[in-house]
């Protein structure tokens, strides 16, 4: 059977058929629908883990308990899970485990533009980059025959573009793998200096024939070409731009298998051809490899080392002329990423960027909040970054930075790794104020459950994590809950607690405007007889809220009806439909 599939979907379906019984994982764009589409199957367990860390660790259990298993992040995440990563490949597996790391080249979703596949050559790890969605599933299958054959987990390296463009994938049946019984041995699996020493050897061994499998696995293949003149060696994404480009003019090697790179059989491509170029996005790993063995090879001196790349750029890189690029019409308005008309975290940050206070802002949706007009963030680095960042701000300033600075921080984000942030500022005590901004679900990430939420992947209930009981429990005394939308509330909870001569935390608490169970509210308007043109409501960043003909006027469309631009105007223009006063 054909259909029509994402790369991200083809995956989950390559882990039904490849028998895996246990996935764990934690939402990052791009690779979060592996594991929701995973959980369509009733055959493979699959839930949210806090963090990439647990999740790669909890995978590993199960793999050690006799069952295929699975994790997914993407490439920022698996920095979070470098830890067990390293350690799994002196261990060995028990049965087949499979990491999958989406890069994100572009950054369309991402804070920075890291190569996951320098992380494969350091664990010496395996790792196979699929370039299409039927490689996505074919090669998901593949790794776990290689993860139980070599005794190692492997890596699959996605991007935004295989995992989330379609093609045709032809289906499978579900292969039932049997259970691998768990045998006790300490030596493979207790990492004391002693028992790793002894591992070590293995894992050169392991690498020793994988070079070997790489030479002859159809998952790195030569295309061959009509004109030898040029020969080309490439993968993922970039493989499929070169044939567009140039069909089967030149002999291509398209590998798979990233790591490890095959040697005789690049030596052999390379003696085939009178010029040998490499194209890749991001860094040089395969012309490195390539100029390790002695071979003259064009790549980075002519290719970008940042962004995507394009049919147009390859085209132009390598001597034909650039097809013109469709232009956007002119004239047309920038859309900048901006909160949604009634997010709970616009209240909040009003508040803050209207007290001049600094902000050590994390990732989320609320990310958004360092965007005009607010421009309420000061910093943003990584998951959990912020109350540490507060915690270090207001050690090294003392008392003036106590009091007008603060970290905000999502629930999800601070069940992911901002306790333990928190955990320093109650142990080491500085006068810190942090703001869980709790809007009851993972938002960027397309509204997974998380362990705040009372719901597992597959919204069914389950355990439901106390903010407030959590917090005290870790040293914080002060805590306070507040609704966003009611800004003098807001205003007057940080105020306090910023004046507390001790750590204290805000939970700044409604549900994302986008949840299905969010009740919209109606829509309001402005009176234009009572506006009087001070764009005081302009000041939130409102998608419902423009200025024109000289008054504000509200998108009844966009409006969530949460009532909040009523509070900033002094004059009452904001009415009902029905032309009534707005109450609280």
């Amino acid at each position: 059977m054909k259909e029509l599939m994402l790369g991200n979907k083809a995956i989950a379906r390559g882990l039904y058929e490849a028998g895996v019984a246990v996935a764990s994982s934690y939402p990052g764009t791009p690779s979060t629908e592996t594991t929701e589409e995973a959980a369509k199957y009733d055959e493979i367990y699959c839930e949210w883990a806090p963090n990439e860390k647990v999740a790669m660790e909890t995978a590993f259990g199960a793999s050690r308990a006799g069952k295929r298993s699975y994790c997914a992040m993407k490439h920022v995440g698996l920095n979070v899970a470098a830890d067990p990563l390293f350690t799994m490949s002196y261990t060995g597996v028990n049965a087949g485990m499979v990491i999958l790391v989406a890069d994100d080249p572009g950054m369309h979703s991402s804070q920075n533009e890291q190569d996951s596949r320098h992380y494969a050559i350091a664990a010496k790890m395996p790792m196979l980059e699929p370039a299409d969605s039927q490689e996505a599933k074919d090669f998901v299958i593949e790794a776990y025959d290689i993860s139980e054959q070599f005794d190692t987990p492997v890596l699959i390296k996605m991007c935004t573009r295989v995992a989330h463009s379609q093609s045709v994938v032809e289906t499978g049946e579900r292969i039932e793998v049997a259970v691998k019984p768990y045998e006790k041995d300490a030596g493979k699996y207790v990492m004391v200096p002693a028992n790793a020493k002894r591992r070590h050897p293995i894992v050169e061994e392991r690498t020793r024939k994988l070079v070997a499998f790489a030479e002859e696995s159809s998952l790195n293949r030569v295309e061959e070409g009509s004109d030898t003149s040029m020969g080309i060696i490439t993968s993922s994404t970039s493989y499929q731009y070169v044939k567009e480009v140039f069909g089967d003019k030149y002999p291509v090697l398209k590998i798979g298998l990233i790591n490890p790179l095959p040697e005789q059989k690049i030596r052999d491509f390379a003696a085939k051809v009178d010029k040998l170029v490499v194209v890749e996005e991001l860094d040089p790993i395969i012309e490195t490899h390539c100029k390790t063995l002695g071979l003259e090879v064009t790549g980075k001196d002519i290719f970008p080392l940042i962004d995507e790349f394009s049919q147009g750029l390859i085209a132009a890189k390598l001597g034909l002329p650039e097809k013109p690029a469709c232009k956007p019409i002119e004239g047309l308005p920038g859309r900048p990423p901006a909160m949604c008309a009634g997010c709970p975290h616009r209240g909040m940050f009003y508040v803050l960027s209207k007290l001049k206070l600094t902000v050590m802002g994390d990732i989320g949706c609320y990310t958004l909040g360092a965007t005009p007009p607010l421009c309420a963030i000061d910093t943003t680095e990584c998951m959990g970054a912020s109350i540490s960042s507060l915690h270090g701000f207001n050690k090294a300033l003392g008392a003036d930075a106590e009091k007008k600075t603060v970290a905000v921080i999502g629930d999800s984000t601070f069940m992911h790794s901002g306790m333990t942030g928190l955990a320093n500022i109650a142990y080491n005590q500085t006068n810190s104020t942090v703001i869980i901004l709790d809007n009851s679900i993972t938002g960027m990430t397309g509204h997974q459950q998380n362990p705040t939420t009372g719901f597992n992947l597959r919204g069914d209930p389950a355990g439901k994590i106390d903010l407030e009981a959590l917090v005290r429990a870790m040293g914080i005394n002060r805590v306070r809950v507040v609704d966003p939308y009611n800004l003098a509330e807001a205003e007057a909870a940080v105020k306090e607690e910023l004046a507390a001569e001790e750590p204290s935390v805000i939970i700044s608490r409604r549900p994302c405007a986008l949840l299905k169970k969010v009740k919209r509210g109606e829509p309001i308007q402005v009176n234009p007889d009572k506006c009087k043109s001070c764009k005081a409501c302009m000041k939130l960043g409102c998608p419902a809220i423009s200025f024109k003909d000289g008054h504000a006027k509200v998108d009844v469309t966009q409006c969530f009806g949460c009532k909040v631009c009523s509070e900033l105007c002094k004059f009452g223009a904001f009415e009902t439909l029905n032309g009534e006063a707005i109450t609280w």
